[in-house]
């Protein structure tokens, strides 16, 4: 056998290097342990959230078709996101918490907060993603839910839109500032398209929606005030 130079002199090898093939397979094992882990984090957060509707439904003292009436979302729908058998979108989950006479934020799983000095963190933030859309809704500010401000960022993907979400039982007034990408706010009939930089403010008075239309990803915040 004819021997290098290098390992004449008593020089190391260099190091096998994995195959096209192994690594391959390596990369599709990382991706299936990922998509378990988050279908097991999502089943798990779906069941809080069920149990959760459940625990406020009957504090309410309503039945599934009552909360159904008072929602309009039906109640084969409400038995299955109790039951956690059905994730439910932003539009689902805001019209549930109307019915309920709650914040979404709340409905969600915020917790009043009554500290006079609040640090959230960034990964300490109430975060909710629609299963379908991909909408992502995030409070920033502590979960002071009882004061009746709040101060969300949005991210919606290309192409998507919130749904058409509802009218809030209690008088409520929303500001918001595009931080990235352009928004489409449609309010019953009228239509608005948001700029990077552009800011906005309405009344809830009627269903609505937020949409991205654009190529890349939306960011905007959103200021919301309850009326007491």
């Amino acid at each position: 056998m004819i021997k290098s130079l290098g390992q004449e002199l008593g020089e190391a090898a260099p190091p096998a290097t994995a195959s096209p093939v192994a690594a391959t397979r390596t990369r599709a094992r990382s991706k299936v342990r990922a998509s378990i882990a988050r279908h097991e984090a999502g089943d798990a957060a779906g069941s809080e959230l069920g149990l959760r509707i459940a625990a406020l439904r009957q504090a309410n003292n309503l039945t599934l078709q009552q909360l159904a009436e008072r929602s309009g979302v039906s109640r084969a729908m409400l038995s299955k996101v109790e039951r956690a058998e059905k994730s439910p979108t932003l539009s689902i989950m805001s019209r549930i918490a109307q019915g309920l006479d709650i914040a979404l934020s709340t409905l969600i799983g915020a917790k009043p907060d009554v500290s006079k000095m609040v640090l959230v963190r960034k990964d300490q933030r109430l975060v909710f993603k629609d299963p379908v859309s991909g909408f992502g809704r995030e409070l920033l500010s502590p979960n002071h839910v009882d004061n009746g401000v709040e101060l969300l960022q949005h991210n919606i993907p290309p192409g998507k839109t919130s749904g058409i979400l509802p009218v809030y039982t209690t008088p409520t007034e929303k500001y918001v500032v595009v931080q990235r990408g352009s928004l489409t706010v449609t309010i019953g009939d009228d239509r608005h398209v948001l700029n990077e930089g552009d800011s906005f403010y309405f009344e809830v008075t009627r269903p609505y929606s937020f949409a991205n239309e654009g190529r890349g990803t939306c960011s905007y915040y959103i200021f919301l005030i309850r009326r007491r």
